[in-house]
């Protein structure tokens, strides 16, 4: 029997008791939004200084190979999501994963990673850092090349350090660059779903549940179509906002 789609979503008019459900009344967003800034705040800055510090190293003139170098960190991009969530999954698997193995080898404890609320997060910093590493580290390195050598040269004359060079030439002449991938980064961020929803499952008990994974089980899985739309138009803002702080304070003009 077809169902129509009015018959399914249950249309009516409810004025704003969505968004007044979601800020205040609904615990099982505000975990999901408490869970996705977790990733974000812990995931975002090591992935940027990560990305930034390969960048550097392979920019050095003392490295050789630079080109396989650059394509072994950038092969996780094209790694398939479901694929490499599926790899996480095994390696970090509680009784019988390779990380825990290896951790037992050297005399340390086991972790619960997918078992304990922080391990299962950690679980997911992990995991998208290493496939949008190399993502990042080739935008970077490319911002990088464009640093005109001569400013490098005038530092030196005037006996600067390599800090003070990194510091006053590096920075201020790849922070448009830097920015795009900051802001970038926090978008995908906010959108995550394919890890928690393959590695987790958004557990244990809804402890990495995403506000995406979130979404998608009220719209999808218990068909409240007017709630998830209220609950992604609060993600559009909360990154647009983000997004507008970030430029502003860090882009200049």
């Amino acid at each position: 029997m077809q169902v129509s789609i009015p018959e399914i979503a249950n249309l009516e008019y409810v004025g704003l008791s969505h968004y007044q459900r979601l800020l205040f009344r609904d615990s099982l967003f505000h975990t999901s939004l408490f869970n996705t800034s977790f990733i974000f705040f812990v995931q975002v800055p090591l992935m940027v200084i990560l990305g930034l510090a390969t960048a550097l190293v392979l920019d050095s003139k003392f490295i050789r190979a630079k080109g396989i170098f650059r394509t072994l960190i950038a092969l996780p991009v094209a790694t398939g999501l479901v694929a490499y969530s599926t790899i996480f999954l095994l390696l970090f698997n509680d009784q019988v994963g390779l990380v825990n193995y290896v951790l037992t080898q050297i005399g340390l404890s086991p972790v619960k990673w997918l078992g304990s609320s922080w391990g299962a997060r950690m679980t997911l910093v992990i995991a998208v850092t290493w496939r949008w590493l190399g993502y990042n580290m080739i935008i970077l390195l490319a911002g990088l090349q464009t640093v005109p050598q001569q400013l490098y040269e005038a530092a030196e004359i005037d006996g600067a350090t390599r800090w003070q060079k990194f510091r006053f030439v590096t920075l201020p002449q790849i922070r448009p660059v830097l920015l795009f991938v900051i802001v970038s980064s926090t978008i995908g961020t906010f959108q995550i779903f394919s890890e928690p929803y393959v590695i987790t499952g958004g557990g244990p008990s809804n402890a990495t549940i995403t506000i995406v994974q979130f979404i998608y089980n009220q719209a999808f899985l218990q068909l409240n179509l007017g709630y998830a739309s209220a609950v992604s138009v609060i993600l559009v803002l909360i990154v647009s906002a983000m997004s507008i702080v970030q430029i502003k304070y860090g882009g200049e003009k």
